[in-house]
């Protein structure tokens, strides 16, 4: 399991090359982030390119990898309750774990095209129902921010629950 991260983490220094690049954080209208105030935030995709990376040297793994700088935008939906959805991408199905990707399986992060802002981790608050890959399902939880721990993705949504759309 942590030879998948750290390999699919090595990926997110090459999968910049490959993509168009982002607006400048600078050029988000502020009106077009969702609220915080209301619970839950119906967060999208483009609120999470509210982010820049910049490569830095890990020597615990001996690799330079993508450190993300979040924007305010986001930094404000840090620990709310968000719904988002997108395509179910199965990481590991023993263990239950998915991630969930702006784009199907062939165009996600993982395989190419998509930046590390592209996906998300689910961590679920009940882990008995399994997913198929690119199923496209909406997921309530909370939103967590990661800049410091390189065994997990940028994006976290704790307590994850599959919502009816």
């Amino acid at each position: 399991m942590t030879r998948l991260l750290i390999a699919l983490l090595l990926v997110s220094l090459v999968a910049p090359a490959f993509r168009p690049a982002l607006p400048s954080v600078d050029r988000i209208n502020p009106g077009t982030l969702p609220s915080v105030a209301a619970e839950p935030v119906k967060l999208s995709w483009e609120v999470l390119r509210d982010v820049t990376f910049k490569k830095k040297w890990y020597a615990e793994e001996s690799v330079y990898m993508l450190y993300p700088t979040f924007g305010q935008g986001i930094q404000k939906l840090n620990g709310k309750t968000v719904d988002l959805t997108g395509y179910v991408l199965p990481v590991d199905l023993e263990s239950n774990v998915y991630v969930l990707s702006a784009f199907p399986y062939s165009a996600c992060f993982f395989c190419g095209g998509a930046g590390p802002e592209s996906v998300v981790s689910l961590k679920f608050k009940k882990t008995d129902k399994k997913f198929k890959t690119d199923e496209r399902r909406t997921f309530r939880g909370t939103l967590k921010l990661n800049a410091d721990n390189i065994y997990e993705l940028n994006y976290i949504l704790a307590d994850a629950e599959m919502i009816q759309q």
